[in-house]
């Protein structure tokens, strides 16, 4: 227990960002909120101070020598802060997308599974399929008394096994010993001088040990003759009839006694497609191979390969391929300005596959004179690892490339002799397909039976199979499969893999702080997450959460509602309580939390243009033949708990056949029959959460296009004529300008070899990113950089008579990114952060009235009052005659729309179908599913 001065965690004057001077006592072993609107300060404090405090005491106990490397982070700014625990953050970002990563691999089941089949599992020869056995001397002795009694018998010990060589001085040697006979690919042979066999075949070389009749007289013989055999042959032999030519095989390892297959002893990574060991020898444990694919690479064959047909080869060039085509043309008598569709079958495949006999080609550019030259054809080049001249027309092969399961695993990832041990007559990669309620109850069911050291081996790594299994499936992911690779996961399931793993830990007197976990939750779910929340609380820990979600707000055991506002009108305690205090405050979290404040339902829903969008027959991941309607000219949501398909049906399926249609875009929908209306829309916009940028120098001034309106105004300062200056001299990413001495990233990298890259200030221009001389022309009395750091919010009335900049600053407003700095790197925005910079500056378009927005949860992150700007500025893109299709959870949302698609009923393989579709009304009244209940108390009050 604490003592009574370590009831809480204390902050005094705390004023890293926005916050102002702020003091904050967080009581400890308890659920605390900390809300407010986006941008108020809530990170600010939870991560940037808090966390960060944690971290830098963190460094301070490692060794001076490490401290020297890794250098301590500077303390936040603040007075003091006591009363920390060791602290654990579990952010919002995403688990990166190595395509060995999943989820097996991220919660450590498939650690402690693999570990289970090494101990536990059952081996079954991959010929025959029959039981493998292992065998001791004894049991041999008696096995051959048993079957080969009275019978004459060969005993044999293995000694070369399908391998190539003429084997000259093995058979010397073994004549120098004594041996006589030997056994050659099934012929027993005796052993003469100079005997040598064909070196280019693979040969089985058996030594033949003993002739003996096996009897109870002959019982110590026999002992003496299998232990000579199994030295011999190291730890395996052989026992023949020569009548009936009848073998059997027996081993101290793993074996297969009729075919004689073995295996070596198995351990964990035998099971790991990251091993050598146990990965697949064809896709190295990949389970996919890839393969360009010729649609790709021929998207219209209605165009001939002159006006470039044939997409990496662009339109006609004098260069060595298209003479290699030309004479490929001359060959198969067609004409390169042929459309595709009409070129012959025959001279197809040596265009995509290659020639095998060179090509006569006259002229080549630069040379005079006819070449016989090869072609290995598109397929080949496109993918050709070597530089070539012809390689370096493929204009980037990965774009053309498909990815097919690999032949040889059929996807397992193992491979084969991986895939025959079997733990309750399934193997590993059968486990790992499994949603993780039905991998909890087959496992459960197989413990259940399986008894004696079986039992005994298996019931350790079970139980750790077991706990991390009920804390992923307490938090909504029970639709989850192992094999789930990790990049296909959205933050919010990331997020709650990641706490599952930390509950599954078992720490105690820990302090997690987490950052919106409630995204991609179902209502239904969501009640699961605060549970788990609660359980670790209950262990002793304090749990901080940064939230907005009302029931997560509610369950609280103490509440932090920062503000009043965003950015620099933020940054204050604003109320501080229970959930019941709080909600008879003044602050905007009040306001809504006891109805004085709300986010309206509209008074009548929209008809639509009278068009639609109808997708039929999806199969994608677990859509079972769903067709879907999708009205055009309205505000759509796609609701449904988590795992029910809804971004399987959309992001997964729809947009790329809309993206596709517009924009010939490479990504290939998840199968599908058919689509009708896309003639109704002229092009598709999505929204999503992915970064704005891979690297620091992308910004939101950058992103929308403020940064080039701005230079150009700073090009057009007095001061910037008379020096000469154009736009160009103001970008932190060419040189002139910019400081040389960081390239205009304000930061310099230390490589740490095996640890992570460390960011250290620029020394010479203090982040500032510009040189002096740049630094000297300003504009209204600020230069390019002080631009740069100013927020969304202070930039509005600054550029207020700059119509252009004013308009894409006022949409970012809009959206509610007041608070956002336009220099701030990209790669320190959230998920919802990069979607709503997106937004804003897609808003900022001139569109047609004919566009088909497709957002997936761009509530995320945002306050009560924030969603409501949201909704204002979506109503106003479908007020256009656009088309708005939302996925979300979000109640307050998905009662505004005008039509919802409602998935389920569950998640995984018990989802993937169309419950209802309708008016927010229609969903309530019907009572299908989980959505309309949460809907019908939303839409009653």
């Amino acid at each position: 227990m604490h003592s009574d001065k370590e009831k809480e965690i204390r902050i005094r004057g705390a004023r890293v960002h926005n916050l102002k001077n702020i003091n904050v006592d967080i009581p400890r072993d308890k659920l605390t909120v900390i809300t407010g609107l986006s941008g108020s300060g809530k990170s600010s404090l939870a991560f940037d101070t808090i966390y960060a405090e944690g971290q830098r005491r963190y460094m301070e106990t490692m060794s001076p020598y490490v401290r020297h490397i890794l250098g301590i982070p500077e303390r936040p700014d603040a007075d003091s802060i006591d009363g920390l625990s060791p602290v654990i953050s579990i952010a919002q970002k995403t688990v990166g997308a190595n395509p060995r990563s999943t989820v097996g691999t991220i919660t450590e089941i498939y650690d402690f599974l693999r570990v289970l089949y090494a101990r536990a599992a059952t081996a079954y020869s991959r010929i025959t399929g029959e039981k493998m056995i292992k065998y001791n001397d004894a049991q041999i002795t008696d096995l051959l008394a048993e079957n080969f009694r009275d019978r004459k018998t060969i005993l044999l010990a293995p000694l070369v096994k399908g391998r190539k060589g003429h084997y000259k001085e093995l058979f010397e040697q073994l004549a120098k010993k004594g041996f006589t006979e030997t056994r050659i690919d099934g012929i027993v042979t005796a052993i003469k001088p100079d005997l040598k066999l064909d070196r280019y075949k693979n040969h089985f070389i058996e030594l033949l040990v003993g002739k003996i009749i096996p009897s109870p007289e002959n019982r110590d013989s026999l002992r003496s003759s299998v232990a000579l055999a199994m030295m011999l042959g190291k730890g395996e032999m052989m026992a023949m009839e020569p009548e009936k030519d009848n073998v059997r095989h027996y081993s101290r390892k793993l074996m297969c006694p009729t075919s004689g297959v073995s295996y070596a002893e198995p351990a964990p990574h035998s099971f790991s497609f990251n091993s050598p060991r146990g990965a697949c020898p064809r896709c190295n444990g990949l389970g996919s191979i890839p393969e360009i694919d010729p649609e790709k690479l021929i998207p219209d064959s209605n165009v001939s390969i002159k006006k470039g047909g044939i997409l990496p080869l662009g339109a006609y060039k004098n260069n060595i391929v298209f003479a290699k085509l030309e004479a490929i043309a001359r060959k198969y008598d067609f004409s390169l300005d042929d459309k595709i569709r009409d070129i012959p079958d025959d001279a197809m495949s040596a265009i995509l596959y290659g020639t095998e006999e060179p090509l006569k080609i006259d002229n080549l550019p630069g040379l005079s004179g006819t070449y016989a030259l090869s072609f290995d054809g598109l397929m080949n080049i496109l993918y050709a690892p070597k530089n070539n001249d012809e390689a370096d027309e493929r204009g980037g092969g990965e774009r053309y490339v498909k990815y097919i399961t690999c032949s040889e695993c059929n996807g397992t990832r193992l491979n084969k002799e991986a895939l025959h041990f079997r733990f309750g007559e399934k193997n590993i990669a059968e486990l790992s397909t499994m949603n993780l309620d039905e991998l909890y109850g087959f496992l459960s069911a197989t413990a259940d039976t399986t008894d004696g050291k079986t039992r005994i081996v298996a019931e350790a790594p079970l139980k750790e199979i077991f706990g991390r299994l009920t804390f992923l499936r307490d938090v909504g992911l029970n639709y989850l499969s192992l094999d789930r690779p990790a990049g296909t996961l959205s933050g919010g399931e990331a997020q709650r893999i990641r706490l599952a793993t930390q509950i599954g830990s078992q720490l105690v007197n820990v302090l997690y702080i987490l950052d919106e976990p409630s995204i991609g939750l179902h209502q239904r779910d969501n009640i699961k997450l605060i549970d788990s929340l609660k359980r670790l609380r209950d262990a002793e820990n304090t749990v901080i959460v940064v939230e907005h979600d009302e029931d997560m707000i509610r369950s609280a055991d103490f509440v932090l509602d920062i503000g009043p506002l965003a950015g620099e009108r933020g940054g204050e305690v604003t109320a501080q309580g229970s959930p019941d205090e709080i909600a008879k405050g003044d602050s905007l979290t009040a306001l809504y939390l006891d109805g004085r404040k709300s986010i309206e339902t509209p008074p009548q829903r929209r008809k639509g243009n009278g068009k639609q969008i109808t997708l039929e027959g999806a199969t994608g991941n677990n859509l079972k033949n769903l067709t879907a309607t999708f009205p055009l000219g309205i505000f759509i949501c796609v609701t449904g708990v988590s795992g029910s398909g809804k971004s399987s049906l959309v992001n997964e399926t729809l947009h790329p056949i809309l993206s596709r249609h517009f924009y010939r875009s490479l990504k290939d929908a998840l199968p599908y029959k058919s689509v009708k209306g896309i003639e109704h829309i002229d092009k598709v916009v999505e929204v999503d959460q992915s970064p704005i940028g891979r690297s620091p120098r992308s910004n939101p001034a950058t992103y929308t296009n403020v940064f080039t309106l701005v230079r150009k105004l700073f090009e057009s300062v007095p001061e910037a004529k008379t020096r000469g200056y154009s736009a160009g001299r103001f970008s932190f990413n060419v040189k002139g300008g910019r400081c040389e001495e960081c390239r205009g990233a304000g930061v310099k990298v230390v490589e740490m070899n095996f640890l992570p890259d460390v960011h250290v200030m620029c020394p010479s221009c203090g982040g500032k990113r510009y040189n002096r001389q740049t630094l000297e022309v300003k504009y209204k009395n600020k230069n390019i950089c002080e631009v740069l750091d100013m927020t969304v919010e202070e930039a509005c009335p600054f550029f207020e008579h700059v119509p252009a900049i004013y308009r894409h600053l006022k949409t970012m407003r809009d959206v509610g990114l007041g608070y956002l700095r336009l220099g701030q790197p990209g790669t320190t925005l959230s998920g919802g952060e990069n979607q709503r910079v997106k937004l804003a500056a897609e808003l900022a378009k001139r569109d047609t009235g004919n566009t088909f927005f497709i957002l997936d949860e761009p509530t995320t992150g945002l306050h009560f009052e924030d969603v409501k700007a949201l909704l204002d500025v979506l109503n106003k893109l479908v007020e256009r005659g656009n088309t708005v299709l939302v996925i979300e959870h979000n109640l307050d949302v998905i009662k505004t729309a005008d039509h919802v698609i409602d998935l389920g009923p569950e998640g995984g393989t018990g989802g993937g179908e169309i419950i209802c579709t309708g008016t927010p009304e229609e969903i309530a009244a019907g009572n299908k599913g989980f959505t309309a209940p949460f809907l019908h108390r939303k839409l009653v009050g």
